[in-house]
């Protein structure tokens, strides 16, 4: 079989199902992607350019809708390349959110085309009025119709989509929902497992944590609000004055991935290292900035809570992967993390907005460490039976693109 994937960000949600197809006799596996230097054995990475639009002539509300088509656009002509190269794919699986699916099925009209339908906007009730602490630069409701747009014309140009999470399903259009399989990235779970004897080097520090120490951890792309940076930092102090033995470690970087940009010159870290003051001991709370895979991996396997807080928003890879690493999750009450996480059944959940509930919920787990030992197996349980790669997702994924494949999904 041949197969083409396209995500801007090689591999992205792909990365999984693209090496085991790739690892199988007799497949080729393509895969359109903006220039990085991320590599697979087996998948043959074609690169396109972004066009570099600059100031565009057109309505504000246009300006993603512009961006979105002059990415299909390019996204297109690496599908014709590859076509006069003698490359005719039997399924194509994409994603949608940037515009790099428009155009697809102008080059491969009777190729089976997958697209992944991440997020739709709301202007109410999701993400965009969550926070009254931050005001989203998306809370124009004619610019989120607009900005929708893309996604609606993406749909009408595949065959079948794909969402990670019902609720993320629930986001779009009753009509187009009948047409969206639920369907996770998955986790490796051999790999992503608990270990009772790892341990964690801080970066620049002489510090190595392990099982033995008590550990509160939090793992983010970036330190942000749409990831309750700020309620987290803020049930520090209570915790730390409380827990003369806790280390505190923060994974994450300073740059944006969502929402409103911090004022110029600044970052949220800054911003609320600033407002807390000495309340936060550095010696005690480690900001390692984006770290390694298997170090984050060993972060997880020491940790003795870990705080995984968001707006309603795109559910990350990093809370699938801490149920599996066996932590103690703490978890906001907000979905879709309340599709996964049970209060009280394999983690705990706690109230966005409150650093003081946070701090309570976490220091009252670390004082029965015997007590939450059930918690911890069943939030690996949950990863297991629900995303584990090999045996569920995998095959979920193949049977999703056998039916494709033969016609029997309309």
């Amino acid at each position: 079989m041949n197969y083409l994937f396209i995500h801007q960000n090689f591999p992205g949600q792909y990365r999984h199902i693209a090496a085991h197809l790739a690892g199988q006799p007799g497949n080729q596996v393509y895969f359109i992607t903006q220039p990085n230097h991320n590599s697979m054995p087996g998948v043959y990475k074609v690169t396109y350019t972004r066009e570099q639009r600059g100031t565009v002539n057109c309505h504000a509300y246009s300006v993603e809708l512009d961006r979105a088509i002059a990415t299909g656009a390019a996204a297109a002509e690496a599908c014709r390349r590859l076509k006069e190269q003698g490359f005719y794919p039997d399924l194509i699986v994409g994603h949608a959110g940037w515009g790099e699916t428009l155009f697809i099925k102008d080059v491969f009209a009777d190729v089976p085309l997958l697209a992944n339908f991440e997020f739709f906007y709301h202007t109410r009730g999701v993400d965009v009025d969550f926070d009254p602490e931050f005001t989203s630069t998306f809370n124009d409701p004619s610019f989120l119709r607009a900005r929708n747009g893309v996604a609606l014309l993406a749909f009408q140009g595949c065959d079948w989509g794909h969402s990670a999470t019902q609720w993320q399903r629930s986001l779009h259009p009753t009509s187009l929902q009948s047409r969206i399989s639920v369907l996770h990235e998955g986790v490796d779970t051999v790999q992503v497992r608990p270990r009772a004897r790892a341990s964690f080097k801080v970066p620049g520090k002489r510090l190595e944590l392990t099982r033995d120490d008590e550990v509160l951890t939090y793992v983010a792309r970036n330190l942000e609000p749409y990831r309750g940076f700020h309620i987290f930092m803020r049930s520090l102090p209570r915790l730390l004055r409380r827990r003369k033995r806790l280390q505190v470690v923060v994974v994450g970087g300073d740059d944006v991935s969502y929402g409103s940009p911090p004022p110029p010159q600044s970052t949220y870290r800054a911003q609320m290292l600033e407002e807390l003051g000495s309340k936060i001991d550095p010696d005690r709370v480690h900001f390692t900035g984006q770290i390694d895979y298997g170090d984050y991996l060993s972060l997880l396997q020491v940790s003795s809570a870990h705080v995984y807080l968001t707006y309603p928003f795109v559910l990350s890879w990093s809370f699938i992967e801490a149920l599996a690493s066996g932590c103690l999750v703490v978890g906001s009450e907000t979905p879709p993390v309340l599709e996964v996480l049970r209060d009280r059944v394999n983690g705990l959940t706690v109230d966005f907005f409150s650093p003081r509930a946070l701090a309570d919920r976490v220091e009252s787990a670390l004082e029965q460490p015997e007590k939450m030992r059930k918690l911890r197996a069943a939030a690996r349980n949950t990863a297991v039976k629900g995303y584990d790669l090999k045996t569920v997702l995998i095959p979920k994924w193949l049977k999703l693109f056998d039916n494709l494949t033969n016609g029997r999904l309309s």
